[in-house]
């Protein structure tokens, strides 16, 4: 298939759901799944007792609002990967995917089987704006719990691993492009409070699991890389 051309999906119906040419669609019933599980850990299963996660690196970061802004491009980072790939570059999007599918389910049985929480959060913030001010209803919305690996870390991974071998994004300015937004997305986490350091190097091992899963199930075939 080009890259410049859309991938044809005028013939997709239940019954070719299951079709070599379909088969990739089923992935994104994924999304559901993961959104029940996590909100049954986050909200439903509240936990005895959290591990608090912490290291002497954590007092060291300031706090800076304006890391808030790559952590919430973070949302437009993975749904435009995701519709790209899904439109474009199909074996990219499985590989995505799969990586997604490996490190979040993975992430959830740790968050069950090892709840964490993070205590980092300023008790008041050093300035008044509204970047401080959107973060203030963040933290009401989102718990300071299941924190360890971080999902935010592993999603911006996901969109590196799908990019770095896509024939459009292979080439050096892309993938430096990509590698700047992910590390800049892993770096916001723990700007605005919302990870400690261990968080994230927590979320690399497993982020290496999910590329060999990803290579494993769909490797990179020849004819991609030209």
């Amino acid at each position: 298939m080009n890259m410049s051309e859309l991938y044809d999906y005028r013939s997709l119906r239940l019954r070719t759901l299951t079709s070599p040419a379909y088969r990739h669609v089923l992935m994104l019933l994924y999304w559901p799944v993961y959104g029940l599980l996590f909100l049954g850990v986050e909200r439903l299963l509240r936990m005895e007792s959290y591990t608090v996660v912490h290291c002497a690196l954590d007092d060291l970061i300031p706090f800076n609002e304006w890391f808030l802004l790559p952590y919430l491009f973070w949302f437009v980072y993975m749904t435009g990967a995701l519709a790209y790939a899904f439109f474009f570059d199909v074996p990219s999007f499985r590989r995505m995917m799969v990586f997604i599918m490996v490190t979040y389910s993975v992430t959830i049985g740790i968050y069950l089987l090892w709840p964490t929480c993070q205590q980092l959060r300023p008790a008041s913030f050093p300035r008044d704006n509204p970047l401080t001010r959107f973060l203030g209803w963040f933290y009401e919305f989102d718990t300071n719990t299941n924190v360890c690996p971080s999902i935010h870390v592993l999603g911006a991974l996901a969109v590196s691993v799908a990019a770095w071998d896509s024939p459009r994004f292979r080439t050096g300015p892309w993938r430096a492009a990509f590698s700047l937004m992910t590390g800049l997305i892993c770096v916001s986490t723990v700007f605005i409070k919302q990870h400690s350091v261990l968080d994230v190097l927590a979320a690399l091992p497993l982020g290496a699991l999910g590329w060999f899963a990803a290579k494993r199930f769909f490797p990179v075939r020849a004819a991609q890389s030209r």
